[in-house]
């Protein structure tokens, strides 16, 4: 089984930003983590600041993966690409939040991604990544 996970904007400085909201732990000791406990698994793990670039990854994996996990940090309230994106692939996605979007201020409460994806974790912190990729299983 193959798991790509996609960050996007901002969240390659978790572990240093807002630690109240987002916790004190990076992204890539996580990552490691994750890893280890599911050591059956391919996981692959991408982050961008860019729009066109997380495009570029969905369309890349999203035929020949098993299950992909985004967090489109920002870009999920604003990209109607990222949705088409989500839309045009035969790979099931499911959107993570690591905070509680709808305990954030109200233009976070609008997914625009989420529609498009098998299902929606959010304000589990780091753990929604985990039962994200049990989902999977």
């Amino acid at each position: 089984m193959k798991i790509q996970i996609i960050n996007g904007p901002n969240l390659n400085l978790l572990g240093v930003r807002e630690k109240s909201i987002y916790g004190n732990t990076g992204f890539e000791a996580f990552f490691d983590e994750l890893k280890t406990k599911y050591s059956i698994i391919k996981l692959e793990y991408f982050q961008s600041n860019v729009e066109g670039e997380i495009i570029n990854k969905l369309h890349e994996t999203g035929f020949s993966f098993d299950g992909i996990i985004l967090n489109g940090g920002g870009y999920t309230h604003t990209s109607v690409a990222i949705a088409d994106a989500i839309a045009a692939i035969s790979t099931p996605v499911v959107e993570v939040h690591i905070s509680n979007i709808y305990a954030r201020e109200e233009y976070r409460h609008v997914s625009l991604t989420g529609k498009n994806c098998k299902g929606v974790l959010t304000g589990f912190g780091l753990d929604g990544y985990r039962l994200a990729l049990e989902s999977f299983l």
